[in-house]
């Protein structure tokens, strides 16, 4: 796997809480933003037996989810912060060789991996946070012809404004591990948006539906995405 470039992880301190509370392999899988409620793990159809990789996968917890009660051949969890994947490690180690961490960047991942995966997903993860230009053709690239791309993503942003109607991206705040200040980039896109993209990026069969959220200054709508790779198509 490619190591990832020495920058400042964004992602150090999210999820810490959680961490020393929490270290069960959960029960359930959930795509909406509040993770209690909506469609699960289905959407991703039978994975037994299959190649699947989590993009973004954070501590790893929807990734142990599926290699313990979903039996694929195998689960890669994919992730560029070094205190995530560390967090993953310490939680999901001994799940091994079924679930396999991976340090690394993840379209530079997926690049490298042609025709390699069954299925790919992000539960707000990579999706959100790369420029979709260059993640959504890497990811064609990565799945088997008809391979399958489920995700999860915000349909406005937090706070109720619109999401873009163009390719734009939104800086949220974030801190460096010593706790500076700092901005990291979000795709919040309207649903036309990515399935133009999904098309561009060789994919079909493209469908999207709204989770609603619940009430609360921090809740949200979730927009989930379902697209398939075309059988005679790779876009990169």
């Amino acid at each position: 796997m490619d190591r990832v470039t020495r920058t400042a992880d964004l992602w150090h301190h999210y999820g810490r809480t959680r961490h020393t509370t929490d270290r069960a392999v959960p029960s359930d899988f959930h795509w909406s933003w509040g993770q209690d409620s909506g469609p699960g793990a289905e959407l991703l159809g039978d994975l037994a037996g299959r190649c699947v990789g989590d993009l973004g996968a954070g501590a790893a917890r929807q990734a142990a989810h599926l290699a313990v009660h979903h039996h694929p051949a195998s689960i890669v969890a994919v992730d560029a912060s070094p205190a995530q994947h560390a967090m993953a490690g310490d939680l999901y180690r001994h799940l091994s060789p079924r679930l396999n961490l991976a340090l690394c960047d993840v379209p530079a991942h997926l690049r490298a991996s042609t025709d390699t995966y069954d299925v790919l997903y992000s539960v707000f993860g990579a999706v959100d946070f790369i420029e979709p230009r260059e993640l959504l053709p890497a990811a064609a690239n990565a799945l088997r012809p008809g391979g399958r791309l489920v995700f999860s993503t915000l349909a406005h942003h937090l706070g109720g404004t619109p999401a873009h109607p163009d390719v734009q991206h939104t800086e949220i705040a974030a801190k460096t591990p010593d706790g500076t200040a700092a901005v990291m980039r979000r795709w919040v896109l309207q649903e036309h948006v990515w399935t133009k993209l999904l098309d561009e990026a060789g994919f079909t069969r493209i469908t999207t539906e709204v989770l609603p959220g619940g009430p609360g200054p921090r809740a949200a709508d979730t927009l989930l995405v379902t697209a398939f790779r075309a059988d005679d198509q790779r876009a990169v």
